[in-house]
């Protein structure tokens, strides 16, 4: 039988599940939009968060009726789930993807739009000499499931070079190639035009590593003069989208963008476990499709 409030509205959960009700604490405030998991153990383990009162400790649980603050400030949790907000941006060469830089240099962060009690969380990086298609979102599992190097999310790039690729050059590339930080490879690799000694290509990676499309070129003897990411797993960069502009997913595509990566849909409660193990995207099938509606324009810097 259902139950009421007292002012007639249904109860969504009896008063004693609710009580019972318990989250690990880093997921909530990854969920919360804070940060990724990993960052908020990492924020946890510093003694940056308060449970009731008290430091949190790493591997804690909360309730819905506990109060959590971060540097002191109170956040709200997401027990029912707002709808998360992604947003994709055009970055130029000539920006760092961190929010601190000691040489001063322009941040994709200056230019993003601001939030209350939330945070914009990058999914994976672009070096400073890289343009292309960087996400943001404000959920913190939705950036791990697509950044994290375990879900092999492919990440496209269009590619010049000084020079073309020999067959047996794209054949070491597709196989693999012994970096400092161990052996790396594309899953695909494919020409794509160019004139004299510029030639482009089209090449699919399933990691995000430091400048790996410049090493794995450089260990065959080749310059990259000119580097774009035009896809990040089932998200391709609109043909609209200018450099410096942004353009935030509706509803409908975010929603598309969380089923795609095994999540529960806004509104749902969190997905218990770990997902499935998969080689390849999180799921593959239909990409989400973005409209094509007008992108904005690049904000000015405060």
């Amino acid at each position: 039988m259902p139950r009421f409030s007292y002012l007639g509205r249904p109860l969504k959960a009896l008063p004693e599940e609710l009580v019972s009700q318990s989250e690990k604490l880093h997921k909530m405030l990854a969920a919360a939009g804070l940060g990724s998991r990993r960052d908020m153990e990492a924020l946890i383990a510093a003694g940056a968060v308060s449970l009731n009162g008290r430091t949190a400790q790493v591997g804690e649980r909360v309730r819905p009726t506990d109060i959590v603050r971060v540097h002191g400030r109170i956040v709200r949790l997401p027990w029912m789930r707002i709808r998360p907000r992604v947003l994709l941006y055009h970055k130029p060469e000539g920006e760092i993807v961190s929010r601190d830089d000691p040489q001063g240099r322009p941040s994709v962060f200056d230019r993003l739009p601001r939030l209350k009690g939330q945070r914009w969380v990058s999914v994976g990086r672009l070096d400073y000499n890289t343009e292309g298609l960087l996400l943001f979102t404000t959920h913190g599992e939705l950036a791990n499931r697509l950044a994290h190097p375990r879900f092999e999310v492919e990440r496209e790039y269009a590619v010049r070079l000084l020079g073309g690729l020999a067959p047996e050059q794209m054949r070491r590339l597709t196989e693999g190639i012994l970096l400092e930080d161990g052996i790396a490879r594309v899953e695909r690799i494919v020409p794509a035009g160019g004139e004299g000694a510029n030639q482009w290509y089209r090449l699919v990676l399933r990691e995000g590593r430091n400048r790996e499309v410049r090493r794995l070129m450089e260990a065959l003897g080749l310059t990259v003069s000119r580097l774009i990411r035009v896809r990040f797993g089932p998200i391709a960069m609109p043909p609209r989208l200018k450099r410096g502009m942004m353009q935030e997913l509706d509803e409908a595509e975010v929603e598309a963008l969380l089923s795609w990566c095994g999540l529960e849909p806004a509104g749902a409660r969190a997905t218990k476990g770990k997902p499935a193990a998969h080689s390849g995207s999180p799921r593959r099938g239909a990409r989400p499709q973005v409209s094509g509606r007008t992108a904005s324009r690049p904000a000015r810097r405060g």
